[in-house]
């Protein structure tokens, strides 16, 4: 019989009240979760024994709400169904290479870590494995939809049978793994004794996960193939947007992979120097940089001074000499969103661009992109506003958003070239992607290491009230809740992408707003500062950092334009 350990710990909090519980059990155990109405994680460690954490954020977790039992290796966990409002959501610790068997109805389900074999059954939850791969079986069955899936590993193909009925089934081995660079890295790092594991996964409409973090899930799983944005980030070389793209569609990736030359050893995004090093030399020991000052709500601080600025090398102050405006034009890349949720409004998008042309210092390069499920380049930089404003009657409207890759493709192609110029990308779009290859993690660590800045201006469609929407904290299954809430989530990865590049975000209710935007954008870009200080550091040891005297401010630093770097 299971030794029972521990019986109740409840603590009132953000989750509301829990109950746990903590039993031995044999080196080997069998354990079977009903969770119909609520998540459920199931964790390996080399821990023996079972550790049940019941949570809820409704209505407290009473004793009696999580029932077990069972006898020799075999237990069982029963979790009684509630209101969605007040659902239980299960984690459960087990020993490693234990037996599962999970049966849940809508919430999502993690098995992580090396057990022996995973049974799981869903009708519209997302069930994601982070397990060894090295000896891997798997059968992978949706009884009532086309799959939906996202491997680390490529899988044979998807095989359809009678009843509507699909399967993914095969093993993977050492010898399988071995075409995978990114597994052979993993296991010379830390070389792993390659144990048994099985899983079967079946579900009536979920989504299924191998060792992918379900934050790296795209809009649309479905294999397709590669637009033109998708080729040309496949070919900038950037690892992990190519990354991101291999696992969406493995083959049609493989396929045009084979078609291109050896990628270079170093992607091309890594190659830019911290912001620590942006300096150049202008004399013996002078050196200058380029600041754009914000405050606490990312506006741009004008009218700075010399004795505003302090400069630290290699953690000492150093004296500076001279601040200045900076004035070098910027390189700004327009791109409008075009798909069929805008599809009404595009003579509005066309007027708001010209708008924003009319708005942007004449000296200012100006390209200009649409995008819907794949990017259209209108037009490429130009400082001839006429040229640009008859360009834009060449737009065409309708068909899915793939905001991400348009994004990722600017970063990779249109502005790589650009490297260490004055850079930066204004977005006109509802937000609501649900086409990308590029998820949004992996568009941040990209947007983040090109030092391009960018302003989203967010127009909302209105599709979904926000009203209407569950939290992010009390959904059932957060990755399938993705899927049905995008529009409402664009404001917040708007945000998101603002905040990371240090630009701007800007939300959108009427005309009048739009303009107002495009002068503050305008505005940010103009407000920058050049700062000469004096230097007694070699190129090879030199840390800076800047601060503005100024409560609440932030410094960004970038290269400065037409200036050789040491």
């Amino acid at each position: 019989m299971f030794a029972l350990v521990l019986w109740l710990a409840a603590a009132c909090g953000a989750l509301g009240q829990s109950v746990q519980r903590e039993l031995d059990t044999p080196e080997k155990a069998f354990i079977s979760i009903t969770n119909r109405n609520g998540r459920v994680r199931v964790i390996a460690t080399d821990e023996k024994k079972v550790v049940i954490e019941a949570t809820s954020a409704g209505a407290p977790v009473e004793p009696g709400d999580v029932r077990t039992g069972g006898k020799g290796g075999a237990m069982e966990i029963d979790v009684r169904a509630r209101r969605e409002q007040d659902r239980i959501d299960l984690t459960v610790q087990v020993p490693s290479r234990s037996r599962i068997r999970v049966t849940s109805d809508a919430g999502a389900v993690d098995v992580i870590g090396n057990v022996e074999f995973a049974d799981v059954q869903t009708n519209t939850g997302t069930i994601h494995a982070d397990v060894p791969l090295e000896k891997l079986n798997f059968n992978f069955l949706w009884h009532a939809s086309r799959p939906r899936y996202l491997s680390d590993v490529e899988l044979p193909e998807v095989k359809e049978k009678a009843g509507g009925m699909f399967t993914i089934s095969g093993n993977l081995s050492p010898e399988k793994l071995a075409k995978s660079k990114k597994w052979l890295l993993l296991r010379k790092q830390t070389p792993i004794d390659p144990e048994a594991v099985r899983l079967n996964f079946r579900t009536e409409r979920g989504v299924i996960l191998l060792n992918v973090d379900p934050a790296m899930v795209p809009s649309d799983l479905r294999e397709r193939p590669l637009t033109e944005a998708a080729r040309a980030i496949v070919r900038s070389g950037d690892a992990p947007l190519v990354d991101a793209i291999r696992k969406v569609s493995p083959r049609m990736f493989g396929d045009y992979a084979k078609t291109l030359p050896p990628p270079e050893k170093e992607p091309t995004l890594l190659k830019r120097p911290p912001p620590g090093q942006l300096v150049s030399a202008v004399a013996p020991q002078l050196m200058r940089l380029h600041a754009s000052v914000t405050d606490r709500n990312g506006r741009a601080i004008s009218g700075l001074k010399t004795t505003d600025f302090t400069v630290y090398e290699n953690d000492i102050e150093r004296p500076v000499t001279s601040v200045s405006p900076a004035n070098e034009p910027f390189n700004l890349v327009l791109l409008l969103d075009v798909s069929g949720s805008v599809e009404e409004r595009i003579e509005f998008i066309r007027k708001a661009a010209r708008d924003f042309l009319s708005t942007a210092s004449p000296q200012d390069r100006i390209a200009i992109i649409s995008f819907r499920d794949d990017i259209q380049v209108i037009s490429e930089f130009s400082t001839d506003r006429g040229l640009l404003s008859k360009k834009l009657d060449e737009i065409d409207a309708g068909g899915a958003t793939a905001l991400y890759d348009s994004v990722a493709y600017v970063l990779s192609t249109t502005l790589r070239r650009l490297r260490g110029e004055r850079t930066a990308i204004v977005i006109l779009s509802d937000g609501d992607d649900n086409k990308s290859f590029i998820p949004l993690p992996a568009l941040m660590e990209a947007t983040i290491e090109s030092g391009v800045l960018i302003y989203p201006l967010y127009v909302p469609s209105g599709l979904i009230p926000e009203s209407s929407v569950a939290k992010p904290e009390i959904t059932i299954d957060p990755l399938r809740s993705r899927y049905l809430t995008l529009t409402t989530r664009a404001e917040e990865d708007g945000r998101k992408l603002a905040t990371a590049s240090g630009g701007v975000y800007y939300p959108i209710h009427r005309l009048e707003d739009l303009q107002r935007a495009y002068d503050d954008v305008v505005g940010q870009l103009r407000t920058a500062y050049t700062i000469t200080y004096t230097s007694n550091s070699s190129p090879t040891q030199r840390r800076v950092r800047v601060r503005a005297n100024r409560d609440g401010a932030a410094v960004r630093l970038g290269p400065v334009v037409g200036v050789a770097t040491p």
